[in-house]
């Protein structure tokens, strides 16, 4: 079964062209053998992503990630191996294999996942019902309220709870455990009674990129001691810090149209209000402060993020560390300015479409809402506030990007301070920088590779990529100590007895992602440019790394003899194990003088 799961994922491979796939998510462009972009896992302003035809996989030269068509996917889609593999297989018109073949999850994680994607679908279709049931005249009236039109109500999937019973047994008749249940975060238990986590509530699905319902979101109708708006509790199919409300609708827009910004919202209701005015380029960040995941789920759809929150300066201050994290991912962030005590839901209503898009020309970048918010904390009339103000403000130019936006910004802090451009030129180069927000990753770790490493990495990767100073020396003749390196290094001679081509993009199979094996094979990649094999001293180089590893490899064989001789009582075997060293220490004279061994 895993063999004939194996050949169904090499003809996928094969069907699929990994240029088109990544081409969809990335703009592409074409120079010398490869393709070219900005790397979609980190922030660069110069491509450094380069995608392999011939050879079909991927690889940054700047972070170093690496992969084939099926791990990009599952990299920007943020789902697992096998989610990756169906929508591949769907995309190349192949049929998936009928047996369950998830060797990375076990059956019963395959199985909880599917079963509460099943339950929240159910569960979206249930609440849908209710709304057109006749008995949701408080849903209904909320609706018309809000001024959502049917259509809108559609597109959204706006659903109702009538109680906190109807769904348990709705679930319940279609055969659901209450274990399934509860783990889908739509039903709760109280006092050993299960009832709807929504009851009474208006319904927002949550819908992912896959189209899938993975939470719910839902607005109370009457008055609560708790939140107005819930969301359904995390579950294995929802993490309110990976998930942007709208992103599904989203994925569709970027298919028919080339996107340069989307809108950020706080809530559900600004997407809905502003989807409907026709700005339909609009997610919502689930009310929390945006994290690195939403930005690099952002950054797939588009390069500017327009931030448009509540007109509150104190809950825009608080998000300032979010809109750091989105720059910090690569973003171009501008903050949407809004009248005092609005969002965006109340301009649309109270302006109109029109109103709102003045507001969006408006947006400023985000360095200059940061001086904006700043000045809002001080009174500029009292001599010491203005101080603090200035001072306060330097550590935000210093950020700046460039030379040319400090002196921007210097001499608009002068028109407001009234403190000469001379002077706060010089204040600014002893300022201290702002302290930037810690991201939600932990810094890289430095990699320190050893001498043995170094060379051992440059040699195998001259064999995978055909360099022409290892065309001479056979592979076999090369101990590589390294165990990444060996299984390579057989991968290759497997291929040359076979008389096969060389294909880099098969090495993934063999290692596991997130490994430390995995991650010496994206360095390896680092030299698939082949750049490093070119000119007059790469032969020498290589010859030079090939005779440290081959007397490398003899130092530890005599270490390990002297070692077995020291501890040898019998005599005859330790006069062998001598012997055995002095062949070695006269192979090491031959490897040194260039004579073979």
């Amino acid at each position: 079964m895993a063999e004939e799961f194996q050949e169904f994922i090499s003809e996928l491979k094969e069907k699929l062209n990994i240029v088109d796939v990544v081409g969809s998510y990335v703009n592409l462009e074409r120079r010398g053998g490869n393709y070219w972009a900005c790397c979609p896992f980190h922030h660069e302003k110069t491509p450094s992503f380069a995608v392999n035809e011939a050879d079909k996989y991927y690889h940054c030269f700047g972070c170093g990630e690496s992969g084939d068509v099926i791990k990009f996917v599952k990299e920007m889609e943020n789902i697992d191996f096998m989610d990756a593999v169906r929508l591949l297989a769907d995309r190349a018109k192949l049929s998936m294999p009928q047996s369950d073949f998830d060797g990375r999850k076990t059956v019963e994680q395959k199985r909880k996942r599917d079963v509460i994607i099943k339950i929240m679908n159910d569960s979206a279709h249930f609440y849908l019902d209710n709304l057109n049931s006749g008995k949701a005249d408080e849903h209904i009236a909320y609706i018309l309220k809000r001024q959502i039109p049917s259509n809108i109500v559609r597109a959204f999937g706006l659903g109702a709870s009538l109680d906190y019973e109807g769904l348990p047994r709705f679930l319940i008749k279609k055969g659901y455990s209450a274990q399934d249940m509860l783990d889908s975060g739509v039903i709760n238990s109280v006092d050993g009674r299960l009832i709807d986590s929504q009851g009474g509530r208006l319904i927002f699905p949550i819908i992912n990129a896959m189209n899938e319902v993975i939470a719910f979101g839902g607005r109370a109708l009457k008055k609560v001691n708790f939140g107005k708006y819930k969301n359904t509790k995390e579950t294995v199919v929802f993490s309110k810090s990976k998930t942007l409300y709208n992103i599904n609708l989203l994925k569709k827009l970027k298919k028919t149209q080339n996107l340069k910004e989307v809108i950020v919202v706080e809530g559900y209701m600004d997407v809905i209000s502003l989807y409907q005015a026709g700005f339909k380029n609009v997610v919502a960040s689930m009310g929390t402060s945006l994290t690195q995941d939403q930005s690099r789920l952002l950054k797939r759809y588009a390069d500017t993020a327009l931030i448009s929150y509540d007109g509150d300066g104190a809950g825009q201050k608080a998000n300032l560390r979010g809109l750091e994290i989105l720059r910090g991912e690569g973003l171009n962030v501008k903050v949407v300015p809004l009248p005092e005590g609005l969002d965006p839901d109340d301009v649309i209503k109270q302006t109109g479409a029109e109103g709102y898009r003045k507001c969006l020309d408006n947006a400023m970048p985000l360095i200059d809402f940061k001086l904006h918010n700043l000045r809002t904390q001080f009174d500029l009339t009292k001599q010491e506030e203005k101080r603090k103000y200035v001072a306060e403000a330097l550590k935000v130019i210093k950020t700046a990007d460039s030379a040319a936006e400090q002196e921007d910004l210097l001499k608009n802090l002068r028109d407001v301070s009234g403190i000469t451009y001379e002077s706060l030129k010089r204040d600014l180069s002893n300022a201290p920088a702002e302290i930037k927000p810690q991201s939600d990753a932990p810094p890289p770790k430095k990699e320190v590779v050893s001498l043995e490493g170094r060379a051992s990495r440059y040699v195998i990767a001259a064999y995978l990529f055909g360099a022409a100073c290892a065309a001479d020396t056979p592979i076999e003749e090369i101990p590589f100590s390294n165990d990444v390196h060996s299984i390579i290094s057989k991968y290759i001679i497997s291929k040359k007895m076979m008389e096969e081509r060389v294909r880099p993009a098969e090495l993934f199979e063999f290692f596991e992602e997130g490994s430390g094996e995995y991650a010496e094979l994206c360095s390896i990649l680092d030299y698939s440019d082949g750049e490093i094999f070119k000119g007059g001293t790469a032969a020498k180089y290589f010859n030079d790394c090939v005779k440290k590893l081959k007397l490398i490899a003899a130092d530890k064989q005599i270490a390990k003899l002297k070692k077995l001789a020291e501890n040898e009582p019998d005599g005859e075997k330790r006069k062998k194990l001598t012997e055995a060293v002095q062949g070695l220490l006269i192979t090491k004279k031959k490897i040194n003088s260039g004579d073979k061994p």
